[in-house]
């Protein structure tokens, strides 16, 4: 949800969020969601578990959104850069406490080329959007 916030400060400073912003969240969300979903479907879980789950995250992540921008509109450029730079510190946090360990298991010969190609992606969706 910090994700989320951030959507809703983007949207304090340019009327409209970044395509880049977007893409990256959902880029970054995809792969969390999917081995969740696995995880979570692994444990006996039903699909109507899991979907209730991720539509439950998602309400979360609209309203979180609309915090940002309802809460910290009145906020100075110093508030709303430390609360930007802890949503990037939690993101940073769920990915290498829980991401970069499963990817390790998982693609042991392949975890650090798949990093260097998400961070590839991001740079190239910054520079197109830009």
């Amino acid at each position: 949800m910090p994700a989320s916030i951030a959507i809703g400060l983007s949207i304090l400073h340019g009327g409209a969020v970044s395509v880049a912003t977007v893409a990256a969240i959902f880029l970054s969300n995809l792969p969390e969601g999917l081995s969740s979903s696995a995880g979570m479907r692994k444990a006996g879980r039903s699909a109507a578990y899991v979907f209730g789950v991720w539509t439950t995250i998602a309400a979360a992540c609209g309203l979180s959104s609309l915090a940002g921008y309802a809460l910290f509109g009145a906020l100075s450029p110093g508030i709303v850069a430390a609360a930007t730079a802890v949503a990037a510190g939690a993101m940073l946090t769920m990915i290498v406490g829980t991401m970069i360990p499963e990817a390790f298991a998982e693609t042991h010969d392949w975890d650090g080329l798949i990093a260097v190609l998400g961070f590839l992606v991001s740079f190239a969706l910054t520079e197109i959007t830009g």
